[in-house]
């Protein structure tokens, strides 16, 4: 997943999956993650402040068997019912995520 998004957002080297924020489940044969990413060791300055907006979201990956696809981002701001707004999320998980909650 993390490959996945480097792939397609090329100017962040330096990041990874935010402690906390990371949702996997499997609808049928389909996967589903969903994370908040954050920078890691050597991240530049640009990456620290590019991560600050891109940080605050969720992004949303799906792999039907040919490996993992980033589909949808959150919108600014994020909706309160947070994947549960996303239409690429089947409905069953993202209610079974509690919405992407990452609240205690």
């Amino acid at each position: 997943m993390t490959r996945t998004y480097r792939r397609d957002v090329t100017h962040f080297v330096h990041m990874g999956p935010a402690p906390g924020t990371f949702f996997y489940g499997r609808c049928g044969t389909v996967r589903y993650a969903a994370a908040r990413f954050q920078p890691t060791a050597g991240a530049t300055e640009a990456e620290l402040v590019g991560l600050q907006d891109e940080g605050s979201v969720t992004k949303y990956f799906r792999d039907s068997g040919g490996g993992w696809v980033y589909v949808a981002t959150d919108g600014l701001p994020v909706s309160p019912r947070g994947c549960g707004d996303i239409p690429v999320i089947p409905h069953a998980l993202a209610t079974a995520w509690r919405n992407c909650s990452i609240a205690p």
